[in-house]
């Protein structure tokens, strides 16, 4: 096979490549974006022609990122496509699966978001911002806070990261929800139910996680009416897509308390522009579309792609493989992110 990688992620990987796929050709993509062969020949992104790309971090964090999805999209060869990120919704993954090529995602980001979340409730429930600025003060104050114990949570989307939100919920002595297609019972939920009956479980939730995929489906999924049916107090928190959420509907709403706060990792535009209302509304808690972004990511996300480079080489069913048509339903949504 020939497999092209970026050269910090090969450098990285090296020893764990050559024992999961012994015969590899490879592809090197400097940080730069230079494309070089295993012997060093610099070459052009036509020239390129992967079978296999591992599409980290290390590529959509920087300058690498053009020329090399250039070189896998312009490969006759292209088979399959490892992708760093846990959604589909950027439009380069239709091209991909448009060629042809298997699509794979990677969820090593589910526990660094899921701490995230917990965070942000946290840090709501106990006053986070009004402690710290009576340290500021000079302040010696006592402040009752609520607990996470007894509280209810919906989570919006059941998958890796809906379910290490669960466990982590859960473990605090919270009863958890998680909706998701399909209702099959889980461990880590109190109760698994249909993602159509998302308005029936907001009413008593304190918590709504949003951390679904974007699509058709579930663009504004929380828009005037989702926030008109929870309840005054409660915490909404979005680590899914920006495109989730009708946001002057949620400026509206939380202006009625209902939501009281929301925590919000990812928004419709990104960057979030500077006239935003969001930048400076008293009752969001907002992060640059980076929960994910830990110590742990990366590392967790190589043992993904180096599980499932070993299953290729071997002809065996891949880990996490996307289904063409949940990437043709949500292509153009949204953006590329963990």
């Amino acid at each position: 096979m020939r497999l092209m990688i970026h050269a910090d992620s090969y450098r990285r990987l090296r020893d764990e490549i050559t024992a999961a796929a012994p015969d590899a050709e490879l592809v090197l993509v400097d940080p730069d974006g230079t494309i070089r062969a295993g012997g060093g020949e610099v070459l052009d992104p036509t020239d390129a022609r992967p079978q296999v790309a591992w599409a980290n971090a290390d590529v959509f964090l920087g300058p690498a990122a053009r020329p090399y999805l250039t070189a896998a999209l312009k490969s006759p060869d292209l088979q399959w496509v490892q992708s760093g990120a846990a959604g589909v919704d950027d439009p380069v993954f239709r091209q991909i699966i448009d060629k042809g090529a298997r699509l794979t995602t990677s969820h090593g980001q589910a526990l660094g978001i899921a701490d995230y979340v917990l965070w942000g409730v946290l840090d709501h429930f106990q006053k986070g911002p009004e402690r710290r600025a009576a340290q500021q003060r000079g302040e010696w104050a006592k402040r009752p806070f609520r607990e996470i114990a007894g509280s209810r949570w919906t989570l919006v989307g059941f998958g890796a990261i809906g379910q290490a939100v669960a466990a982590r919920a859960k473990a605090f002595g919270a009863r958890v929800t998680g909706l998701k297609r399909s209702a099959a019972p889980h461990p880590a939920a109190d109760l698994v139910a249909p993602m159509a009956q998302v308005l029936k479980h907001l009413s008593d939730a304190d918590v709504v996680v949003l951390c679904c995929p974007l699509s058709a489906e579930t663009r504004h999924i929380a828009d005037a009416g989702f926030f008109a049916a929870m309840k005054p107090g409660s915490v909404l928190v979005n680590v899914g897509r920006g495109g989730l959420v009708d946001e002057p509907a949620l400026l509206a709403a939380l202006d009625r308390g209902a939501p009281e706060h929301a925590v919000l990792d990812v928004f419709e535009v990104e960057p979030l522009p500077a006239d935003s209302p969001f930048w400076r509304h008293p009752r969001v808690n907002l992060n640059a579309h980076a929960s994910g972004i830990t110590e742990g990511m990366a590392a967790r996300n190589d043992q993904i792609f180096l599980e499932n480079l070993k299953r290729y080489a071997a002809g065996e069913p891949l880990l996490h493989e996307a289904d063409p048509a949940d990437v043709r339903a949500g292509a153009g949504t949204g953006q590329t992110g963990v």
